[in-house]
């Protein structure tokens, strides 16, 4: 019984379609399979107060384990129910560093990595770029604080100087911080934002900051966001980078048919999904401690596969398997962080955000 709980709405419902998919497509996977799977689902609403109402309505209705939250500070606001309940939790896209270190993090494992390894790729951009003076307007919660400071410390390592602009993610007027990346005469800006980002992003064209000078990190990877900007204008994000967490290409395919064309964290969900079956089959058991005891191990160190099907054969036979999965080679360390990642590297051309590039990092190698 695997509890979903996405943003169907808030201002991260634009990232939701890619992931909830991904978790239709392993759900259909499994039961194709031969395995015994049912989903329950549930709203998060992008929203620390709502979130865990949510979960405990599934956990009532028998959910062994959770998928999700999308936002680091929505998993924070339940997590703890988690780790008393015993319950596993895999989030596809939460990328603060807290969870790799705090306590209540014994049942929770993730399959996108901590931003340590998005930060060094945006800072590789700007400097490539040849920025010298960049603003970090940044969401002021657990996800914002964290990866703006990584970044931060990241362009100066390129020799780029930076500063931090945070702000209430709730404020009814970015002014203040649009006026304050204008008056330290930024010549470049990356926004840690959600969907407000987008009055950022239209407060700093006003003020004749122009799109290829922005780049942003995967909170507001969208591609309907020129639209959102400026409906009469659908070039008006021309030049504007943007990066996120993806998967490989014959899986972006499967969820390109079924989101339109959004494929952030699909590939991460479809694993969270893939990793807590097997698991469980592993662990011949639905109990949250024997399936949390078993995530690391069908990740690394056995047998490769690559699919639910060819895994649970080989679990079948006995063997100790490692599951690289449509996001990539796993290798869920020690606190259930993956040490690798794969971002797709995307620029608004024409009106549409098209991917240029990807990068892969092995966290390992980076220490």
């Amino acid at each position: 019984m695997i509890g979903e709980v996405l943003p169907e709405t808030g201002p991260l419902a634009f990232l939701s379609s890619p992931m909830i998919e991904g978790v239709a497509l392993a759900m259909d996977d499994i039961a194709a399979a031969g395995g015994n799977v049912r989903l329950l689902t549930g709203d998060t609403a992008t929203d620390p107060d709502i979130a865990p109402e949510t979960v405990n309505r599934l956990l009532g209705e028998g959910a062994h384990v959770i998928v999700g939250a999308a936002a680091s500070g929505v998993s924070q606001s339940f997590i703890q129910t988690l780790y008393d309940a015993q319950i596993p939790q895999c989030s596809p896209s939460n990328t603060s560093p807290s969870f790799s270190t705090q306590q209540n993090a014994a049942y929770y494992f993730r399959t996108v990595p901590p931003d340590q390894a998005v930060s060094p790729i945006l800072a590789g951009l700007v400097a490539a770029d040849g920025a010298t003076n960049v603003a970090i307007p940044a969401r002021a919660d657990d996800w914002g604080n964290a990866l703006s400071s990584l970044l931060a410390e990241s362009l100066a390592e390129f020799g780029v100087g930076a500063q931090i602009f945070s702000y209430d993610e709730d404020a009814t007027s970015y002014d203040a911080t649009v006026a304050a990346i204008e008056g330290m005469g930024a010549d470049a800006v990356v926004l840690v934002t959600f969907a407000e980002g987008a009055q950022i992003i239209r407060g700093m064209l006003e003020a004749g900051i122009p799109p290829h000078v922005m780049y942003a990190s995967d909170g507001i990877y969208d591609r309907n966001l020129a639209t959102t900007v400026d409906p009469s204008n659908p070039n008006v994000l021309d030049g504007f980078v943007a990066v996120t967490a993806g998967g490989g290409d014959e899986f972006s395919e499967r969820l390109v048919d079924r989101t339109g064309g959004d494929v952030a964290y699909g590939g991460q969900a479809y694993d969270c999904v893939v990793v807590l079956a097997l698991a469980a089959l592993a662990a011949d058991s639905t109990a949250g401690p024997d399936v949390i005891e078993q995530v690391q191990a069908v990740t690394r160190g056995g047998q490769k596969c690559f699919s639910y099907v060819e895994c649970a054969g080989l679990i079948a036979e006995g063997a100790d398997i490692d599951y690289d999965g449509v996001s990539g080679p796993l290798e869920l360390d020690d606190v259930g962080d993956p040490t690798f990642g794969r971002y797709l590297i995307a620029e608004f051309i024409d009106g549409e955000l098209t991917v240029t590039g990807s990068q892969d990092v092995d966290l390992a190698a980076l220490g």
